[in-house]
């Protein structure tokens, strides 16, 4: 028997129920802050990623599928959105009239890791981006949609972490100051942190290691590092979630894991999900735009796990395996009468009915059982008798009662 991939999963009737009940809630609160959808392809061209995401980040060095297409074209799946995004607004020109633009995106994504709870090797996200403006307004706009995302949901364990990595001098001031550190303790280090602090030293902060984060306790942080400008920014964000009440904790080693990031980035974290509590997150990327080969400017953006809010809907209740949904399942008694049963189906659908016939010409007891087994709210019933008589009867599977009713009066009925 040939099976899925490994770090694979199909969406079985039953779970899809719940995805569809998820992007319901996503396309409500997208439209009530003016966001709209965009679909890429699924794969680009490598660079796409190595140069937006960082040659020396994880993603680039050990997860992407990458491979050469029969055009001799180097081709990665993509593994997250953002870049993608970029290149797409770039070559379509989506600035060209709109001061702001803000689109939104949902779909599948690929990274080789190794597979666990909620991290599979294609997995999905949901994520929106704002991209022209360069104010803390957009940051907070971005951070009260997903937050707003969230609530409606009916999730409420969740914390959201806020940082600043301020500006590009901001950075490279705090980089130094981190290398020196980092590397008083190199040989404390373990060996992926030894590598980063050569190559990417940022990225140690949000190492697992337990070592290592006995020595990250003591790292200077980056906030003391921020300039008028970067403080300037951050203070103004901070302000602009405690007017709207958003409540957050702020997390000074919060580094996210790509290269593109400047000024406000952020993670929301649920308890639900155990030690890998990390289920949504972004920040701002004003520099990408020009690393794709784009006019400046500035953006910021999140995405959220898809298969992670799942797991925390399912850890708080809130969202059960669906079962049947269906209003009405038309019972056959007579293999003569299937025609005749077929007209009366499509009718009622017509009028908007979810309707279930036997496709197996079973017995009255298989289509009942069968019935009870999806949940049917109603079964009409048809035999030769009813035939005779152009009516039908209709029972109540919620209360038991039958009653006969002539074909013409079916659809003045409401079987909701």
């Amino acid at each position: 028997m040939i099976q899925s991939v490994r770090g694979t999963k199909d969406l079985l009737p039953g779970e899809i129920e719940k995805w569809q009940q998820l992007e319901n809630v996503i396309r409500d609160v997208t439209k009530r802050y003016g966001y709209r959808e965009i679909r890429t392809p699924i794969f680009e061209k490598t660079e796409v990623f190595s140069r937006s995401i960082g040659e020396n980040t994880d993603i680039v060095n050990k997860e992407m599928y990458t491979f050469t297409d029969k055009g001799d074209e180097s081709i990665t799946l993509r593994p997250e959105k953002t870049a993608a995004l970029v290149r797409s607004v770039i070559q379509n020109n989506l600035t060209h009239d709109i001061s702001s633009l803000r689109l939104w995106y949902f779909g599948p994504f690929f990274r080789y890791e190794r597979p666990q709870k909620g991290r599979l090797r294609q997995f999905h996200q949901f994520g929106a981006e704002c991209i022209g403006s360069p104010n803390a307004e957009a940051d907070a706009e971005i951070i009260l949609l997903a937050n707003q995302l969230i609530n409606n949901l009916g999730i409420k364990d969740y914390t959201l972490q806020l940082n600043s990595l301020g500006n590009e001098k901001s950075r490279a001031d705090y980089r130094q100051e981190l290398v020196n550190y980092l590397s008083s303790h190199k040989d404390e280090l373990s060996h992926e942190s030894q590598t980063r602090l050569e190559t990417n030293p940022l990225r140690v902060l949000d190492s697992k290691e337990e070592k290592d984060k006995l020595i990250i306790t003591d790292a200077p942080v980056i906030i003391d590092f921020l300039d008028d400008e970067s403080k300037k920014h951050f203070d103004k964000v901070r302000n602009l979630l405690n007017i709207t009440g958003v409540k957050y904790h702020l997390e000074p080693r919060l580094v996210r894991g790509l290269d593109y990031y400047c000024h406000t980035v952020f993670e929301f974290r649920s308890s639900a999900l155990g030690a890998q509590d990390a289920f949504g997150g972004g920040g701002r990327y004003d520099g990408l735009f020009e690393q794709l080969g784009g006019k400046p400017t500035p953006a910021v953006g999140f995405a959220m796990g898809i298969e992670r809010l799942i797991l925390i809907l399912e850890a708080l209740g809130i969202m059960q395996e669906a079962t049947g949904d269906c209003d009405i399942y038309l019972i056959c008694t007579s293999d003569s009468i299937y025609d005749n049963a077929l007209t009366i189906a499509e009718q009622l659908r017509a009028s908007g009915y979810k309707v279930y016939s036997d496709l197996q010409r079973r017995s009255f007891k298989a289509q009942m059982r069968e019935a009870d087994k999806l949940s049917a709210k109603y079964c009409v019933i048809i035999g030769e008798d009813e035939i005779s008589k152009n009516s039908v009867k209709i029972k109540n599977m919620s209360t038991g009662e039958q009653a006969d009713i002539k074909q013409d009066l079916l659809q003045t009925i409401s079987f909701r």
